[in-house]
């Protein structure tokens, strides 16, 4: 085994520098007394005061976040669904293309995505607004969520499955009460990967976005073009607060739902 030399701790601490060190000094200026956003003036939380009282951003993040659950929920069944083919159909007629029109958004660039999203409303007369913005967002985290319950299926034990077909469950029953609660931490996993990706896309709702639907991102960007202001500052800080407690509740979740498998595994390996 390979000693942690000196290179390798310098690297590794550059490397977390350069990626955290911007966010690190938005959210200390985000708590700055001076308008100028570069000039240090004292400690002061009114620029939080000063966003809970702008009706523009509070009227984008609520649209925000509507869009955010609404199309991470329904990219959470849509994928958990397309999931299910993938791993338990086998082969079938069309797997080839059905598994690339499921993947593509993954490597496809966003604004093709977004363009070709607003020729379809475009083309069959759907006004843009909310609706085309969860339709968007649906569409492209709908590949995450799949991928990430297709992982876990993977790995999971049919057999507990047929044995509650052998006493009696129905293909939904058994679905239902043993197959989603052992993969539930993948799911939840998805819903709150696809969350996170609607709350801060930008390019794709700024093609399907509407005059009476402003998403935050696309309020930033706005803004930030006239100038950066201690209000973003703080908006932006409490993104980076609701994105950070996203990802460390998945993590949780998905140590817990280990540990639980683990636990389960000795107590059915053990003797009778």
């Amino acid at each position: 085994m390979k000693r942690f030399s000196w290179f390798n701790a310098t690297a590794l601490t550059l490397g977390f520098a350069f990626l955290y060190m911007p966010m690190i000094i938005l959210v200390i200026y985000s708590f700055n007394a001076s308008k100028l956003v570069t000039v240090w003036a004292g400690f002061s939380t009114q620029w939080y005061g000063e966003l809970f009282r702008n009706e523009e951003f509070l009227n984008a993040a609520w649209v925000t976040i509507k869009v955010a659950v609404m199309s991470s929920s329904i990219a959470t069944v849509l994928g958990t669904m397309a999931a299910l083919v993938l791993v338990r159909a086998g082969r079938f007629s069309g797997r080839t293309l059905f598994s690339g029109m499921i993947y593509a958004p993954l490597v496809m660039p966003e604004v093709i995505t977004g363009l070709s999203l607003l020729l379809l409303f475009i083309g069959i007369g759907l006004d843009r607004g909310v609706l085309t913005i969860v339709l968007a967002h649906t569409t492209f985290s709908m590949c995450y969520v799949s991928v990430v319950v297709s992982s876990r299926l993977v790995s999971f034990d049919q057999s507990l499955e047929e044995a509650a077909l052998d006493l009696g469950c129905s293909a939904f029953e058994a679905f239902r009460l043993v197959t989603l609660p052992i993969i539930a931490p993948a799911v939840i996993s998805g819903w709150l990967l696809a969350f996170t990706l609607s709350l801060d896309d930008l390019v794709i709702a700024s093609f399907t976005t509407g005059p009476s639907a402003t998403t935050l991102p696309i309020k930033i960007f706005s803004a930030v073009r006239l100038g950066v202001s201690p209000e973003i500052n703080a908006l932006s800080t409490i993104m980076i607060a609701i994105v950070t407690i996203g990802v460390i509740t998945a993590s949780l979740v998905t140590k817990q739902a280990a540990v639980r498998q683990a636990r389960d595994a000795r107590m059915a390996e053990r003797p009778a």
